[in-house]
């Protein structure tokens, strides 16, 4: 008698597990804004993302140590964390610069242009190919992200009635929009908490450098606690972890899949703000939140990997 035949185990658990892992990066970059909002004050934007990346790569230095060891990558391997690093410092400085000047929702509604920015890179750094179905996605998201910055009001929009904030914000997109095209391009066969971390150190040295010295100089007793609190939480959840999640993403989903979850930014600020006692934005806010969650699930939906995550390393680059 013929045995009936076992079906193989699905193997979607751990694409699954991927895009979980890009959920909760995505949900603890969104409490940056708010958090980087509240602290962007208390120092200089550049001192801050040095505390950041500092106090990062020191308390992740322990776990590769012990994990792969901490021994000096190559010089080629070096100048490509230094490359991706140089992004990040740009981006985050940008950040905490332009939060003094513009509203944590209007820098997560800009935010959400970023999976635009990284699929033209992805496109001529890794000859990732998009259709017209993301292309069509991606203009969504962008719409999504004018209409709140703008508050669904067209005569703002006409006026261009953007602050600096916005401008200095959208100048570190444009870095940060390298990073996972880069992450991709760069690798070779390091884990990715090894990337991470070397990325956090270079990224640390650039930040020395742009400091020229005056960190030495500041008056870190002065420095309120809720200052230096905000930059511990920023240093260990949106940073180590959240750089952690992105990068062993990046492997399995590509560039733009990852950044596509960008679009989710709004929305989380938004529930933060209200947890937090805020309130709610205006209801003219919402349609555009509401087509920049749309964008972010037609960018997911019908793509490569549907049933299986393929290789770290191999991402198909349709």
């Amino acid at each position: 008698m013929k045995m009936p035949q076992t079906k193989p185990k699905s193997d979607r658990a751990p694409l699954a597990r991927v895009h979980a892992q890009v959920l909760l990066g995505r949900a603890l970059v969104a409490t940056s804004f708010p958090v980087g909002a509240a602290i962007a004050h208390g120092l200089q934007p550049e001192r801050l993302t040095l505390l950041r990346f500092a106090l990062a790569t020191l308390l992740f230095a322990p776990y590769i140590a012990w994990r792969h060891g901490l021994a000096i990558p190559s010089a080629r391997a070096l100048a490509g964390y230094a490359l991706i690093g140089g992004c990040l410092v740009t981006f985050f400085w940008c950040m905490f610069a332009a939060l003094r000047l513009t509203t944590a929702l209007n820098a997560a509604a800009l935010f959400t242009v970023l999976p635009g920015i990284a699929a033209i890179y992805a496109a001529v750094l890794i000859r990732e190919r998009l259709g017209k179905r993301h292309l069509a996605a991606l203009i969504l998201g962008a719409i999504g992200a004018l209409w709140v910055v703008f508050r669904g009001d067209l005569g703002l929009l006409l006026r261009l009635d953007i602050n600096k904030g916005d401008l200095v914000f959208l100048a570190g997109l444009l870095a940060m929009g390298l990073y996972t095209p880069l992450v991709q391009r760069l690798r070779r066969d390091e884990p990715a908490g090894v990337m991470a971390f070397w990325t956090m150190a270079t990224g640390t040295v650039w930040l020395l450098l742009l400091n020229n010295g005056a960190v030495f100089e500041t008056d870190w007793g002065g420095v309120e606690a809720k200052v230096l609190f905000g930059v511990a939480y920023l240093a260990v959840f949106t940073t180590i972890i959240s750089f952690f999640i992105i990068q062993h993403a990046t492997l399995y989903l590509g560039p733009t899949r990852v950044m596509s979850y960008s679009y989710l930014t709004p929305a989380f600020v938004v529930a933060i703000d209200w947890a937090l006692g805020k309130g709610l934005p205006s209801a003219m806010t919402w349609p555009g939140i509401a087509i920049i969650v749309a964008a972010m699930f037609v960018l997911q939906s019908g793509t490569d990997g549907a049933g299986t995550a393929p290789a770290p390393g191999k991402v198909s680059r349709r």
